[in-house]
């Protein structure tokens, strides 16, 4: 069943993942988050792949954690099932290739944290995004964690302590998404920047998102250390090097 959960599909330089349980709304199931991230380790494992897209079957993307799994006493170990949720979110992080999440639909609460954790988003303008824990009396703290990195911290708390939903637009003002385009055009404004972003150097790709991650998270002084080591290893690939003197010989 697992493995039917996620699909994969090699396009070329792009990896393209899709979330496939449309009928339950694409929930991150335990057996959902095991499925991706070992979809996810596949992809990133093949050389050839410059780019993962992460989308979803059906109307919904994710409708977050599977409730069944919150309640009763069959339910996984809540520690043990977060734990998964959060090593699934820093693997999007850790991925060499850049993770780029397709939004066809709604995104709710850990829905939403998985977009939030992808490197670039791009949604239809039709699809809706929330973390909505608190109206069921959960208040999304493990989303919080990616979605406060990505909009900031009064945005993120506006959304966790009232519950409400935003639609694309709104999210694109806060930074949770790159663009809101039309249904009939996202394919398009993916693949697009997917291309693009596979025709760049891969060394550079790797080592400059895994840079960028790095720095985020530190404080201005060891920001910039982490990046100029970066930019001195950068300096060194050929493809650095080649680049810069095609430009001088102009």
């Amino acid at each position: 069943m697992g493995a039917d959960l996620v699909l994969s599909l090699l396009d070329g330089p792009v990896a393209r993942l899709t979330l496939n349980d449309p009928d339950r709304a694409n929930v991150l199931s335990t057996a959902m988050m095991s499925a991706l991230g070992e979809a996810l380790a596949a992809a990133a494992a093949r050389e050839e792949v410059r780019v993962v897209v992460l989308g979803a079957a059906g109307k919904i993307f994710c409708a977050g954690h599977d409730l069944g799994e919150l309640v009763g006493k069959s339910r996984p170990p809540p520690d043990a099932l977060f734990e998964a949720c959060g090593a699934l979110m820093m693997a999007i992080g850790a991925c060499r290739a850049p993770v780029i999440a397709r939004v066809q639909g709604a995104a709710v609460a850990a829905g939403c944290q998985l977009v939030a954790s992808c490197d670039l988003a791009y949604a239809s303008d039709t699809a809706k995004f929330a973390v909505s824990g608190i109206n069921l009396g959960l208040f999304c703290s493990t989303p919080g964690v990616a979605l406060g990195r990505a909009v900031g911290r009064k945005a993120a708390m506006e959304l966790l302590l009232t519950g409400q939903m935003i639609d694309a637009r709104r999210a694109a003002e806060l930074g949770l998404i790159n663009h809101a385009t039309p249904a009939a055009e996202l394919d398009a404004a993916v693949d697009g920047a997917a291309r693009l972003i596979a025709g760049k150097p891969p060394e550079a790709l790797a080592l400059g998102k895994a840079a960028f991650r790095r720095q985020i998270e530190a404080p201005v002084s060891e920001a910039y250390a982490i990046a100029a080591r970066a930019m001195v290893e950068n300096l060194a690939f050929d493809s650095a090097q080649t680049g810069i003197r095609g430009f001088l010989a102009r």
